[in-house]
């Protein structure tokens, strides 16, 4: 079902919201906006997520269990989900709306890997869904404002005209479901036998 809808949402993107959103956020280059978006879009970076999340699970895991497979559980789904972006935007070969805005190119190559041909999935919507989800599951009092930080990450590379809107909801539906998957078949399993007394 969540293919299918997202599947769904993208062929709309495509061939008719993509390129008037694109335009639109261009128009946005040197406005107060964009600068704003240029520090949000930062969070969407891996490396934060996967150096934090390795550290973690080696300092807190013995110490404390839940916050250790929270970690964990960070690395993982950030790690994971990454490496999936990173083969399909290989694959796909889209290109990046740098090349639509500079030189009217607008579709796909594939098996391409050069960074102008690697738009979609967006890697940063990726990231960012992928800890918002992971987030959410472990602290979920706050999950609202999680997903909300996620998709502004997301939403910050169309207004920097890095990723098209079909390339954002490509990556962070990639980044949810993957976490959902690692944490339902490897984290909540050992999460059952943690005392609650270890819990947050």
């Amino acid at each position: 079902m969540y293919a299918l809808v997202t599947a769904l949402a993208i062929i709309v993107c495509y061939c008719a919201i993509d390129i008037p959103v694109i335009e639109w956020c261009h128009t946005l280059k040197n406005s107060a906006a964009a600068d704003i978006f240029k520090v949000i879009t930062k969070a969407g970076e891996s490396q934060w997520y996967l150096v934090a999340g390795l550290v973690g699970w080696i300092a807190l895991r013995k110490q404390s269990p839940y916050l250790g497979s929270f970690s964990l559980l960070l690395f993982l789904s950030v790690a994971v989900s990454g490496i999936a972006a990173i083969l399909l935007k290989g694959l796909f070969g889209r290109a990046r709306p740098g090349l639509y805005l500079q030189e009217g190119f607008y579709g796909f190559q594939p098996f391409q890997f050069d960074y102008i041909w690697n738009s979609f999935p967006s890697g940063h919507s990726t990231t960012a869904l992928s800890a918002a989800c992971t987030l959410a599951l472990f602290f979920p009092r706050f999950r609202i404002l999680f997903f909300l930080a996620g998709l502004l990450i997301a939403a910050s590379r169309v207004i920097l005209t890095q990723h098209y809107l079909s390339d954002i909801i490509a990556g962070s539906v990639l980044g949810f479901l993957t976490t959902l998957l690692i944490f339902n078949r490897f984290t909540q399993p050992k999460m059952d036998n943690i005392d609650e007394r270890t819990r947050c």
